[in-house]
């Protein structure tokens, strides 16, 4: 059966709201590494956008079972 992995909130792998555990886990990469290079971006690119871009993510991805 092919089932489409949805992107989806972690429940287990959060710090704020588990949209980048989330991200990390559809992809299969390091939460960890992802959340640091999100940050790095974001102050690199005066915050406002990355904080903008996560606060949307956070209300459109619903949350996972995972």
């Amino acid at each position: 059966m092919n089932q489409t992995q949805r992107f989806t909130r972690s429940i287990n792998d959060r710090v704020l709201a588990g949209v980048m555990g989330g991200i990390a886990h559809r992809f299969g990469w390091n939460s960890t590494l992802l959340r640091a290079i999100y940050v790095i971006v974001s102050v690199a690119s005066a915050a406002f956008p990355g904080i903008l871009a996560y606060l949307i993510l956070w209300l459109l991805m619903p949350e996972g079972d995972d």
